[in-house]
């Protein structure tokens, strides 16, 4: 093991450092004239007390020294571990031998050898039993400050005791853990870290009963959906309250575990596994490019900016309409990626002009195209903004992108783009065929399609917790409606990892597992609320609103499904129209909508994307003014 001291310097010595050196000093002591009285049976003959004089000093000059070598003159004696314990022995071992050659040397083989090893055994014992009663003794006086919460730890796995062993050492949690509960029989009446298994997960209402506890912490990171939300049910019929620690991810990016101590989300009833990412292949696409994100401060587009700066890009450039939430974002990218250049660009992606300036400052290698209009009944009332924005600010994005020498372009788009019901989704369907057909001199282009994302702007999450809050009802569409469900990190993950794949020309769609009911949703939030559905929160059906689909897909039916090295991401080979017949059709869409055509638009639309089915009926022409819309900020662009 290589000595703590390489290469930098010490801090200044302090009072408790100086005392921990005196200690140590006192032990070395002890030892040593321990070792010389054991060997002559208590009574030290007066011709070997200068041998023991000068032993002494060596002892206490090389065993100090070879202690600082090694840190074990600061190592703390409150967090005292096995590590600390390895490395006093290896630092006994060596500054007993170092210090045998040098008595040695002083005095030659008159000194007697079984001394020697009689110190490097009683010196061992006496400095770990000095750090033991050290830890003991400081974890002990340790006051928390208020009354310890006594809990039961769900989950005796390695999480289980992490979290025991952080709770122990810091004491100013406030908690006190009774025992440990765990589905696996084989672990019950099994001790711990010295604390008892007391059974399973079936017996914790008489667990606690019998021990008065009125608390639990989940600790199992692994528990799927489904484990996780019986572990919940149980707790909830126990009476006690609840809490869990960490995910997977969150134990994997090294955080302390007791920090992270939080109430149970919805998140955590999803049937979600960990991603595992090819981080090898993302940085060999990310790290020292430009990379360029549209719709940057939306929910999306900022978790693709923090996913991507920790691939070290050469800068990250993120261009938004919204001026507070992109203000918000340059702060926290900021102070969260200092050593990361970022570049907080206002725009909207209908102003060609303006795309065309940030892209000739910043020549990004990689563009991430989020920027969209997504609200699906929104946009039943709004179809010729959704055209405008969804679609000519698509169509802005990639020819900019071309023009500027773009390698990358990546279109953030959606399952609702699959045999689309709504306006939404047929431009989405729309964006997807123009990245696919749009003839391309520079730029590789491929779209990521993926549903809905938990703790999005717009969720249904929140509106569900706003309506519990206030006492319910909770107001469910209808009792079949059905959606895939993502976490935002999931979904930006997965996205970084599919455009890494991609050669252009594809459409990507992440595995999303099992679609939830959304009334399934509702009944578990209100469960984590500690309430009981249908009983304190009433849940009412609403109808379906204008262009919603009682259920998402992922593909149609003539997109060929290719492999990929990735489990969670499918490939579809795209199915694009001519270069020249989506030109024309562009020119097209654009007359109309400069004219107020909405009739237009409509069969234009139904004309792209065969498979969309509006739920909204065709109007009759009746031409509107448009001159103070986005169009008019395209006066210089061409559909070429």
């Amino acid at each position: 093991m290589t000595p703590a001291l390489t290469n930098r310097t010490k801090p200044a010595i302090g009072t408790t450092h100086l005392f921990r050196i005196f200690s140590q000093a006192a032990m070395i002591t002890a030892a040593g004239m321990s070792a010389f009285l054991l060997r002559f049976d208590f009574e030290i003959p007066s011709l070997y007390l200068p041998q023991l004089q000068l032993a002494l000093l060596f002892w206490l000059a090389v065993k100090l020294l070879v202690f600082y070598v090694y840190d074990l003159d600061r190592s703390s004696y409150k967090f005292f571990s096995a590590g600390d314990a390895l490395r006093l022995a290896r630092a006994n071992v060596i500054g007993s031998v170092a210090s045998a050659c040098f008595l040695y040397l002083a005095v030659g083989a008159s000194f007697p050898r079984s001394v020697l090893i009689l110190d490097l055994l009683l010196c061992s014992l006496i400095t770990a039993a000095g750090f033991l009663a050290g830890r003991v003794t400081l974890r002990a006086v340790v006051k928390s400050g208020a009354q310890d919460r006594e809990i039961l730890i769900y989950g005796a796995g390695q999480a289980g005791v992490s979290l025991l062993a952080e709770l122990r050492t810091n004491r100013k949690l406030g908690y006190k853990v009774r025992g440990f509960v765990d589905d696996n029989a084989a672990l019950a009446g099994m001790l711990v870290q010295g604390v008892k298994v007391l059974g399973s997960g079936a017996d914790l209402r008489a667990m606690c009963a019998r021990t008065g506890v009125k608390e639990i912490l989940i600790a199992a990171p692994s528990a799927d959906g489904r484990q996780m939300l019986e572990i919940l049910e149980r707790c909830q019929k126990a009476g006690v309250r609840f809490r869990t620690v960490a995910t997977l991810g969150e134990i994997m990016e090294g955080k302390g575990i007791a920090s992270q101590i939080r109430e149970v989300d919805v998140q955590d009833l999803l049937c979600r596994t960990s991603v595992h990412l090819d981080h090898h292949l993302i940085r060999e696409r990310m790290e020292g490019k430009v990379v360029m994100v549209t719709g940057a401060a939306g929910s999306i587009g900022s978790e693709l900016c923090r996913q991507i700066a920790r691939f070290r890009p050469a800068a990250l450039v993120a261009f938004e309409i919204a001026e507070t939430p992109l203000f918000h974002l340059d702060r926290e990218m900021r102070a969260q990626f200092p050593e990361v250049p970022f570049f907080a660009e206002i725009g909207s992606i209908q102003n060609a002009r303006r795309l065309a300036a940030v892209m000739d400052t910043h020549r990004p290698d990689v563009i991430y195209h989020a920027a969209a209009y997504k609200h699906v009944p929104l946009m039943e009332a709004s179809l010729l903004d959704a055209i405008e924005n969804n679609v000519f600010g698509t169509y802005n994005v990639v020819t900019a992108a071309d023009e500027y020498g773009v390698r990358e372009f990546v279109l953030i788009s959606s399952d609702k783009a699959v045999r689309p019901s709504s306006i939404m989704g047929a431009t989405k369907r729309l964006c997807e065929l123009l990245v696919l057909s749009l003839p391309a001199k520079h730029t590789r282009r491929m779209a990521v399609r993926f549903g809905n994302v938990l703790g999005s702007n717009g969720s249904v999450i929140p509106v569900f917790k706003q309506q519990i809050a206030a006492g319910g009802p909770v107001t469910v569409t209808h009792p079949e409606m059905r959606r895939y469900f993502m976490t935002i990190p999931e979904a930006t993950q997965l996205v970084l990892q599919a455009s890494a794949m991609g050669a252009g020309g594809e459409i990507f769609v992440l595995d999303m597992g099992e679609q939830v009911k959304i009334v399934d949703l509702a009944h578990k939030l209100i469960q984590l609320s500690g309430l009981v559905p249908g009983i304190d929160i009433k849940i009412e059906y609403t109808g379906t609103r204008p262009g919603e689909k009682l259920y998402e897909e992922l593909c149609l039916d003539d997109e060929v499904h290719l492999p990929t090295m990735h489990q969670k991401i499918k490939r579809f080979a795209g199915n694009g129209l001519t270069a020249a017949a989506m030109l024309l059709s562009t020119r097209k869409l654009m007359k109309l909508c400069q004219t107020g055509d909405e009739a237009g638009v409509m069969r234009v639309l139904e004309e792209l994307v065969p498979e969309y089915r509006p739920a909204r009926r065709i109007l009759p022409f009746t031409p509107r003014d448009r001159s103070i819309s986005g169009l008019t900020q395209m006066r210089d662009v061409k559909i070429r």
